[in-house]
């Protein structure tokens, strides 16, 4: 499988069922989804801003709702392999994408997993372990946010300083050069808990001998 990111805006989830895990994939694509999630019950668990729809569907009834809700991802966290049957074939009938929390193999053709997240403003990082390990991945997901913490700060600076370089008309391995001297100090990383000017002197300051005035 390969990693891509999915713009979920304006689009529509449909997660079947309401227990622990449906509850988790409801409160990660409502960020930035529709999310319907329906189930017989739903227990004393935050879905997000989703919809809850209470409701036993059974597998003839799943193709209903795909058809009606028009998905872009059908989630099947159901305890019943048949009704996860059922919407993963509903949803590749539709064309949408499918999760199922039952099968972590991903080996189907539209099958989807949804690895852990880390983000920082425009910077995202996720972990995967194929499903053989997700309190590995919780950990990885852990260490980075601690390892990384200001990434997404970084990332902005790095940013500005690649277009004034670029406006500057400096060739661009120096400016490849420059920007990767930025990222990879360890003094603009500390400078970054100081605050954006102060991280922004010293990245000045790191690639010094670049031609031009970059204040």
């Amino acid at each position: 499988m390969i990693p891509l990111l999915h713009d979920f805006e304006g689009e529509t989830v449909l997660v079947l069922g309401g227990g622990p895990v449906g509850a988790r994939k409801a409160r990660r694509f409502a960020a930035e989804a529709d999310v319907v999630v329906v189930s017989p019950a739903f227990g004393d668990r935050e879905f997000g801003d989703a919809q809850l729809v209470r409701a036993a569907p059974d597998a003839d009834a799943v193709a209903g709702y795909v058809e009606r809700l028009d998905p872009a991802l059908v989630v099947a966290a159901t305890d019943d392999a048949t009704v996860n049957d059922a919407a993963a074939d509903a949803a590749r009938a539709h064309g949408a994408l499918v999760n199922r929390a039952d099968d972590h193999g991903g080996q189907d053709v539209g099958t989807v997993t949804v690895p852990a997240t880390v983000r920082d403003g425009p910077v995202t990082m996720s972990i995967a372990t194929g499903g053989t390990a997700p309190a590995l991945s919780k950990y990885l997901r852990e260490r980075f946010e601690a390892d990384f913490a200001g990434a997404g700060e970084m990332a902005r600076l790095a940013g500005d300083l690649r277009e004034e370089l670029r406006a500057r008309d400096v060739p661009p391995a120096e400016r490849r050069d420059a920007v990767r001297r930025v990222v990879r100090s360890r003094d603009v990383w500390k400078a970054l808990d100081r605050g954006r000017s102060k991280a922004r002197q010293v990245a000045d300051d790191e690639i010094a001998d670049v031609p031009g005035d970059l204040s």
